[in-house]
């Protein structure tokens, strides 16, 4: 059983407040890449959706002159190191296995290279999978963080994902449980 789901995430003011900035559909769709994902990278799927889910929530807003600036974005911010601050505190607060919420963050942190010195990192199975899942949604300019989505049709969206994540993470633990004993 989970202690925390996706639902309990998305519905958190915190996560609502930076979704909010950083897109709700974006977010939504990276979470159901990952699902996908989760299992061709032998992830858990629960660990996997939620950290796709909260994978942008540092996002920092850079504006010039009262518009957008995707270049003084680029330049200049460091969102994943903040928004794997903020998923740590907020799934820590909302019960959330430590264990859990350090691997979920650190996934957040190196889901992009965009901050880091050097780019050749070896990631861990789940920090692949966020990666991947959020590159599948990106668009060119950052126009990912602008499609548009009501709030009742994601909210739908992330229960139906929490629905998901029920029916298969038992028989995804199960499967690993099985490959454990056999080596």
């Amino acid at each position: 059983m989970r202690e925390v789901t996706l639902t309990d995430l998305f519905l958190h003011p915190i996560t609502q407040k930076f979704l909010q900035r950083s897109g709700v559909a974006h977010a939504l769709e990276v979470a159901n890449h990952a699902f996908h994902l989760a299992f061709k990278y032998n992830v858990s799927v629960d660990l996997a959706t939620k950290a796709a889910l909260l994978h942008d929530i540092g996002h920092y807003e850079w504006y010039r002159q009262g518009k957008w600036d995707y270049e003084l974005y680029r330049e200049n911010d460091i969102h994943a190191i903040k928004g794997a601050e903020r998923a740590h505190k907020l799934l820590i607060r909302l019960g959330e296995n430590p264990q859990n919420a350090k691997q979920i963050s650190v996934a957040i942190l190196l889901h992009t290279d965009s901050y880091l010195p050097e780019s050749d990192i070896k990631r861990s199975p789940l920090q692949k999978v966020v990666k991947l899942a959020d590159e599948m949604d990106e668009e060119q300019g950052g126009n990912h963080h602008y499609k548009q989505i009501d709030q009742i049709t994601a909210l739908k969206k992330i229960q139906k994902l929490d629905q998901l994540v029920d029916q298969y993470l038992p028989k995804q633990q199960l499967h690993l449980n099985t490959q454990e004993k056999t080596i």
